[in-house]
């Protein structure tokens, strides 16, 4: 009976040590959207100087903006919501709805411009949504989102600006 729970204890241990590796491993290796080749690419030294330094921290390195800091979050004019590294039009404003997260949210992005892939940053799997063009991070999509998607695309602002329209 002693064999069976040090078996047991070892195991657990093993399972233990599994679980607190597995948030480092995560964040270990390029994301799918970082290693697609996109129509619009820059050497990294190109997108510093395209890119504000929040911009590029957001779009290029998948940094997140703090919550309720965007002008964007109070933008409730007719228009699209680009990009900001490449200007591919992302969102139509009359998609755009009051999530209160604290960052602009949609509840579905024009046909072809955005792309999906899976982020384990958190050490849990969330769906990151990137520009189909450059590939820049702009946040990620969740299944809490109004009709009739019923999705939640929940947007860094610094990665898009407003085109009025």
């Amino acid at each position: 009976m002693a064999s069976h729970c040090n078996i047991g204890r070892r195991t657990f241990i093993a399972w233990l040590g599994a679980g607190a590796a597995l948030p480092l491993l995560a964040g270990c290796g390029a994301s799918p959207a970082e290693a697609r080749d996109y129509p619009v690419h820059f050497s990294d030294a190109e997108w510093r100087k395209r890119l504000t330094a929040d911009q590029y921290r957001v779009l290029r390195q998948a940094g997140t903006e703090r919550a309720f800091t965007s002008p964007l979050l109070n933008e409730h004019r007719k228009g699209t919501f680009v990009c900001a590294a490449d200007g591919l039009a992302l969102f139509a404003s009359s998609t755009k709805f009051e999530s209160g997260t604290g960052w602009p949210s949609f509840w579905k992005p024009l046909p072809g411009a955005v792309g999906t892939s899976t982020d384990w940053k958190l050490g849990y799997a969330r769906s990151e949504v990137h520009c189909n063009r450059c590939g820049g991070h702009l946040g990620h999509v969740f299944d809490d989102g109004p009709r009739p998607t019923g999705k939640r695309y929940c947007m860094n602002g610094v990665a898009l600006k407003f085109i009025p329209g």
